[in-house]
């Protein structure tokens, strides 16, 4: 049976934890050590013409920073800036970066997430693993005047205004060690220097982010949408190839749906033969999935977007840190 890391990282003490750990620990010495050197000056940031917004977390993964992102747009420009989206392109097969992402951009040379950031936001969208590279892409095509770096924390070549660090807050930290024994890129301790903090689900202190689903989207025809308690008790394939998929199943079989688990990787590259797998039951897919699904799907594959809720206090508390932003330049 293949191992799957995080089975280690956030399952009962592993044993081959005890064997990880001096890797761990080395990691984590490094982290400290590069973050420390690029806040004393030792390692040189570049800074932008505008202020640089950016949304990352600690942990290797995903913790909902997609619609956080969307939702962090929307606040700007009811606050009247006119922001741009930087992000990586992660999984992209691009021989040149950095370069604009479209609505139309073909997935699989740009990264599934930047093509739905285009497709959702409205903004310009630039991917690329240099950031400073796409940030500077990114100001000269759309004339903006705030970036919104999507992750990135530890992109500390590019200088940023205000970092906001998003927490799974069912799953935390897993067992609290850097890589490759734990789930974390950088120590806990770094919380201590970012502006904001928020938990995606989960209880306890602290801002809390939900993610609301909206209605079913036909892949085949957009046009065609429908609420997701249409399919209540019935039986579907449910297909996540996100970092942490569990939430979405759970959130259908709240709805009251039969879910069939079709889990797939990471940025997993669909192809018609996967859909061979899910015939004979309606799919219901994420958004990050359907991108890659659309060109060969079925007439009874849906996808289900979803909405990042966000505290008031915190969004209030965001807010008067781009007004802060704003005075400043």
């Amino acid at each position: 049976m293949k191992l799957n890391p995080t089975d280690i990282w956030y399952g009962r003490r592993h044993p081959l934890t005890w064997l990880l750990l001096p890797l761990s620990w080395l990691y984590g010495a490094i982290a400290r050590v590069r973050c420390r050197a690029y806040q004393k000056g030792w390692l040189a940031s570049e800074r932008l013409p505008v202020p640089v917004a950016l949304v990352g977390n600690l942990t290797v993964g995903g913790t909902g920073k997609t619609p956080l992102v969307l939702r962090l747009v929307e606040l700007l420009r009811a606050q009247g800036w006119t922001p741009a989206i930087i992000t990586r392109g992660y999984g992209g097969r691009a021989e040149h970066w950095p370069q604009q992402v479209t609505p139309e951009s073909d997935p699989d040379r740009v990264g599934d997430e930047p093509v739905l950031l285009a497709r959702r936001s409205g903004c310009v969208v630039v991917a690329g693993p240099d950031r400073v590279a796409a940030g500077r892409l990114a100001i000269e095509l759309s004339g903006c005047d705030i970036l919104v770096s999507d992750d990135g924390l530890q992109h500390y070549r590019l200088a940023r205004d205000l970092e906001i660090v998003l927490i799974d807050g069912t799953r935390g930290f897993g067992n609290g060690h850097c890589l490759p024994a734990g789930p974390l890129r950088e120590p806990p301790a770094r919380l201590s220097s970012v502006d904001l903090v928020l938990h995606k689900g989960g209880a306890g202190p602290g801002h809390h982010m939900q993610l609301r689903p909206g209605e079913l989207v036909n892949l085949r025809d957009p046009t065609q949408r429908r609420p997701l308690s249409d399919l209540s008790g019935q039986r579907v394939n449910a297909v996540a190839g996100i970092g942490h998929p569990e939430p979405f199943f759970r959130q259908l079989e709240a709805a009251g749906l039969a879910v069939e688990r079709r889990p797939y990787p990471d940025h997993h590259r669909y192809r018609a033969e996967d859909a061979d797998h899910w015939s004979g039951l309606p799919v219901v897919m994420t958004e990050k999935d359907a991108v890659k699904c659309a060109p060969f799907a079925a007439s009874d594959h849906w996808m289900l977007p979803v909405t990042a809720i966000l505290d008031p206090d915190f969004e209030s508390h965001l807010l008067r840190k781009t007004d802060q932003l704003r005075a400043s330049r």
